[in-house]
């Protein structure tokens, strides 16, 4: 088994695109490069991963490109465009013709609008990547599961993957609606989900117990064939380490077979992906 971290970013604070990152989120509030991350992951036997967009420009897109150019073991980058921009099929197959562009990620949990992905200015973007065979990261809350669903009706051959799980109130320890509308979203038996950005969403008071009822529900209803593994490095570091992350993952799934624990943790991105061995 190959592992394979799904979900992380990279940042340098001087390019001066990231507009949610402020000097309040302190932790974070620094550069984030390869050079930090290689250490983690070769700790915990991690052989790649996925660089994530954190900003809504082209420039961050192609300085994670950069990034992956320079370092081998980043096996993919998610990038962004605006979907609704006229030009947006033009711009997504000159992406697409960068091989370790795998697919984009629109940074839905923080648009007014909330069906914001159905809206018809949207679907040529959207259609552009399904000619090109690029993934949809879906950055959403539970409220807009219930628009994944409807995403599913219209684009049947788009590969999405829901990133953190939708983000469910583990803190509150609040199950319902986020786990019916989950389990909704599963039955198209296409789309992905990562299990991933689950310790922000508990909070730094977090035990595995907590967390338990929420991962079982994700493998209730994607199975681990659409579920994949992700640290969210640096987020993370809100809540732990990318070491405490690992050992608790491994106890959350250590009720599984050994071949389901294996898609979990590197099986299902690369086929999702489409990575090269």
């Amino acid at each position: 088994m190959q592992r394979i971290d799904s979900h992380q970013h990279f940042w340098r604070l001087s390019r001066g695109d990231y507009g949610w990152l402020t000097p309040d989120l302190a932790p974070l509030y620094r550069d984030f490069a390869p050079a930090d991350l290689a250490p983690l992951l070769k700790a915990h036997g991690i052989a790649r991963c996925i660089a994530v967009q954190a900003a809504e420009t082209a420039a961050e897109t192609q300085h994670l490109l950069d990034l992956a150019d320079e370092n081998p073991w980043i096996a993919a980058v998610i990038g962004w465009t605006d979907l609704e921009a006229a030009d947006a099929p033009q711009r997504i197959a000159a992406l697409a013709r960068q091989a370790r562009l795998k697919g984009l990620r629109p940074m839905l949990q923080d648009h007014p609008d909330d069906r914001f992905i159905l809206r018809p200015s949207v679907q040529p973007a959207l259609h552009a990547m399904c000619r090109h065979g690029l993934r949809l990261d879906a950055l959403i809350r539970p409220r807009h599961l219930p628009f994944v669903a409807a995403l599913r009706a219209l684009h049947p051959d788009l590969p999405i993957v829901i990133d953190h799980a939708a983000k469910p109130a583990i803190a509150a320890g609040t199950l319902a609606p986020w786990r019916q509308h989950m389990l909704a979203v599963a039955a198209d038996g296409i789309t992905c989900c990562k299990l991933s950005g689950l310790l922000t969403e508990a909070g730094p008071t977090w035990s595995v117990a907590q967390l338990q009822p929420f991962v079982d529900t994700i493998i209730e209803a994607f199975g681990p064939g659409r579920v994949m593994w992700g640290s969210d490095w640096p987020v993370l570091t809100l809540a732990a380490g990318y070491g405490a992350w690992a050992d608790a993952t491994d106890a959350l799934l250590a009720g599984l077979a050994a071949s389901d624990r294996a898609a979990i943790l590197g099986g299902t991105a690369a086929r999702f992906y489409g990575l090269e061995a």
